[in-house]
């Protein structure tokens, strides 16, 4: 019998038209988990580095995590992974909602789609009663719309329907998937859906988990609700709280240097408005918020309320997630009821709420100095509000330059040509990035910006503090009850962190610390993704009720895989590794690895170069950034090793390089 996962996966040949329901392997569960983890090893199986995004050799994988479908909280995230059409690289994006854990309960822990239909087409699962529907009157229908449509059809309320709105239909390269209040945006996976002819996927399953120990898990279960509890009655001093409320004057008071940009450009802006949060404006702001905020809403077995429902007048409410009020809402305008409006449009399109706001900076950008003209927006409004709107359908629809700026700001830089390169200056890994742009560069923020393979704002936050508490007795009484941390240490650096001094910003905390910190708070991100855990309740804020001393526990009687924590961590190292495998075979290098030129206003060349070079050597790679034969043999990778081998990749670091030109041509 087969704990916390269902054993199988369903597998479907959109050429074809054939499903299948696939056995898996639970050995594979033991060394890579489930969600990430196991959608890793199916792509670096089935999915050679020479097929591109758009093939129909490339495989979309929407994989439940390990325990989601079980008590554990706030447990329901799906990994949706394929090969990204923007980076050229490995894609996953998470999305929460209820689609993960409806998949559990119909009896599959994966959806793998490969081929690609002639016509468009939705999947409806429905326990063992699977089929591939026509969805033809489906077609230019907004993602949420498409849901609601499905279900009526369906006469199945409570099916969960995961779909993609116009922009997957017509290959926009930041295409997202939309879930309810949730969706899987980055990678453009919303494009390769649509690609694939596949408007949905919809699932109603009504079958029940195993649990290996039951009272053991049901017990961990309530120990982290207990926590959750305490928490919010005694919440962390000197720490603003993320994921409580939805765009609080509070969070934008204190950000109002980094979040406040002129003309809507967000993470493309080169410089700030300063002053910009005023008492009227935040009068105004929450006047507008309490008005059409109608509720706060959770994912599935979650008690953080980071959503809201959204009822903006004349139009249909919708459920806004947790992290668009970062991107339409954050931009400079007194008028969020604006930011509310264009982010529903966007929901309906089915657009990353990073990557959208970026490209229309971008294309004003290049209006504003002479590189696009009049002649390239015809007929486009004059007001403010006018000129977003129009170029959200203009791209949407590919019309006119609209075409080229769908494909995100990299590609379109380099089609239009005239310089317009330089001004497309917030990529990394050709992926829009993201806005915190602050004033001296931070050497946690550098590492994990430039390592980092999830392209999604929590691949800088972590369990670590952001920033040096003013006094020494504030960072004492922090640690105090700190107990999440992996190893004593990093109590005593934060302790020795200041604001001012030898200990602090660029040149503390040191090389050696950043490598530990940075490594621990990546660690915790990767189980997240294998486990289907909500990040906001384990990686991502300080202080978690999950963490590397309980996972293992929740593992061990939820999916009785024997867990300890040296063999969570190994196995984590493991799929993080082959995830990077999977990229270093497709071209990446360490000449990739870099954040925007103007991403600080301060920058340190050599210690750049130090923590780069510190930290491959510590994570196990060679000075290209390529794991070597020992740590490959090491977390039993030997099959990477030998394919590394085949293909003339160099895991030795004085020859790394010389692959390199072959590698970019080969990628690009």
């Amino acid at each position: 019998m087969r704990y916390a996962e269902t054993g199988f996966n369903l597998e479907v040949d959109l050429t074809r038209g054939n499903i299948e329901r696939v056995a898996t392997d639970p050995r594979d569960t033991e060394l890579y988990l489930g969600g990430l983890g196991t959608n890793a090893k199916i792509l670096w199986d089935r999915v050679p580095p020479e097929v591109d995004a758009f093939s129909p050799e490339n495989l979309l994988i929407f994989g439940a995590g390990l325990l989601c479908g079980t008590p554990a909280t706030g447990c329901n995230r799906t990994i949706v992974s394929t090969i990204s059409p923007l980076t050229r690289l490995m894609a996953f994006s998470m999305m929460g909602g209820f689609w993960a854990p409806e998949l559990k309960y119909a009896g599959y822990d994966k959806v793998i789609l490969r081929g690609k239909s002639p016509d468009l087409v939705y999947l409806w699962i429905n326990n063992d009663k699977v089929e591939i529907r026509d969805a033809s009157h489906l077609q230019g229908k907004g993602a949420i719309e498409t849901a609601e449509l499905i279900k009526h059809e369906l006469e199945e309320p409570r099916a969960q329907v995961a779909a993609i709105g116009l922009a997957g239909e017509n290959r926009v390269y930041f295409a997202s998937i939309e879930q309810g209040r949730s969706s899987a945006s980055r990678g453009g996976i919303g494009a390769v859906m649509g690609d694939k002819g596949v408007k949905a996927i919809v699932v109603r399953g009504t079958t029940d988990i195993n649990i290996a120990q039951p009272l053991e898990y049901i017990e961990l279960c309530n120990e982290v609700m207990e926590y959750i509890k305490f928490r919010n009655e005694n919440p962390i001093k000197w720490v603003e709280p993320v994921l409580s409320v939805l765009g609080s004057p509070q969070e934008m008071a204190i950000h109002d240097e980094k979040w406040h940009t002129t003309n809507f450009v967000w993470g493309n802006a080169r410089t700030r408005r300063k002053d910009f949060w005023t008492e009227d404006v935040a009068t105004k702001w929450m006047e507008t918020l309490d008005s059409m905020r109608t509720r706060l809403i959770s994912c599935y077995n979650c008690p953080m309320q980071c959503g809201a429902t959204i009822s903006v007048p004349g139009l249909p409410t919708y459920m806004m997630k947790c992290f668009s009020k970062l991107t339409y809402t954050m931009a400079a305008f007194s008028d969020l009821e604006f930011g509310l409006r264009i982010a529903q449009r966007a929901t309906e399109y089915g657009l990353d709420g990073f990557s959208t706001p970026q490209v229309m900076a971008f294309a004003l950008e290049l209006l504003e100095n002479g590189i696009l003209t009049d002649k390239d927006f015809p007929e486009m409004p004059e007001d403010n509000e006018g000129r977003f709107y129009y170029l959200l359908d203009k791209i949407v629809n590919r019309e006119g330059v609209g075409d080229i700026l769908a494909n995100g700001t990299y590609w379109a830089a380099k089609e239009i040509g005239k310089s317009a390169e330089a001004y497309a200056h917030n990529n990394i890994k050709k992926q829009e990035q993201l806005p915190l742009k602050l004033s001296m560069m931070n050497p946690i923020y550098f590492l994990m910006y430039c390592t980092g393979e999830k392209i999604s704002i929590t691949q800088i936050e972590g369990q670590f503090p952001q920033g040096p508490f003013p006094k020494r007795e504030q960072r004492e009484e922090f640690v105090k009850d700190w107990f999440q941390v992996p190893d004593e240490k990093f109590k005593q650096y934060f302790l020795d962190w200041e604001l001012r001094g030898e200990n602090s910003i660029p040149y503390y905390p040191t090389v050696e610390m950043c490598c530990d910190i940075v490594d621990w708070q990546e660690r915790m991100h990767y189980i997240d993704d294998a486990l289907g855990m909500c990040a906001g309740l384990s990686s991502f804020p300080m202080k978690p009720p999950y963490h590397i001393h309980n996972f293992p526990k929740f593992i061990s009687s939820g999916a009785g895989i024997e867990m300890d924590e040296e063999k969570l961590t190994k196995a984590a190292k493991r799929y993080r590794t082959l995830v990077r495998a999977i990229n270093i075979r497709r071209g990446m290098r360490k000449k990739d690895e870099k954040p925007p030129e103007d991403h600080w206003k301060h920058r340190f060349p050599d210690l750049e170069k130090d923590l780069l070079d510190t930290y491959y050597k510590y994570k196990g790679w060679n000075d290209e950034g390529i794991p070597t034969k020992e740590s490959l043999n090491e977390l039993g990778l030997d099959y990477v090793y030998e394919d590394f081998v085949k293909r003339g990749i160099s895991m030795d670091s004085e020859d790394a390089s010389s692959n390199d030109a072959s590698a970019e041509k080969e990628k690009e």
